[in-house]
């Protein structure tokens, strides 16, 4: 299964890169008093987009025997997702306000743009690292 590692990754790239963007999209419209991010077409977009890139990390993970809990970056990466998801809920549904969704949405923002910082490192203190 190796010889599909490059492809595999190239998918799991390119689906955070769209998850991100449509949550970003879907963030700025509804605080622009848009209807249609939370409507179920564009729910739905979200949902299959987040489905093929876990998908796709499963299948690195198993391919390159990497697991959360076992290497400490990857440990870090799904800790921060479930941070990410929270924060994302508040910044499009649950926030009261719109100062507090603008809020919570440049916090998940900045979790997202962590989590990457940890991918690309391979190291759990992502862009910290250049602060040591």
């Amino acid at each position: 299964m190796i010889e599909f590692y490059p492809q595999i990754r190239h998918v799991h790239i390119a689906a955070v890169l769209l998850s991100g963007g449509l949550f970003v999209l879907r963030w700025l419209s509804i605080n622009l008093g848009a209807r249609w991010p939370m409507a179920a077409p564009a729910r739905y977009l979200s949902y299959t987009i987040d489905t093929v890139l876990l998908t796709a990390a499963l299948m690195l993970a198993t391919i390159l025997h990497q697991y959360p809990f076992v290497h400490g970056w990857l440990t870090v990466k799904v800790l921060l997702l479930v941070v990410y998801i929270v924060l994302g809920t508040f910044a499009l549904k649950r926030g009261r306000t719109r100062a507090t969704r603008l809020a919570w949405g440049f916090a998940a923002i900045i979790v997202y743009a962590f989590i990457i910082s940890v991918a690309r490192a391979h190291h759990p203190l992502g862009a910290l690292l250049w602060l040591r």
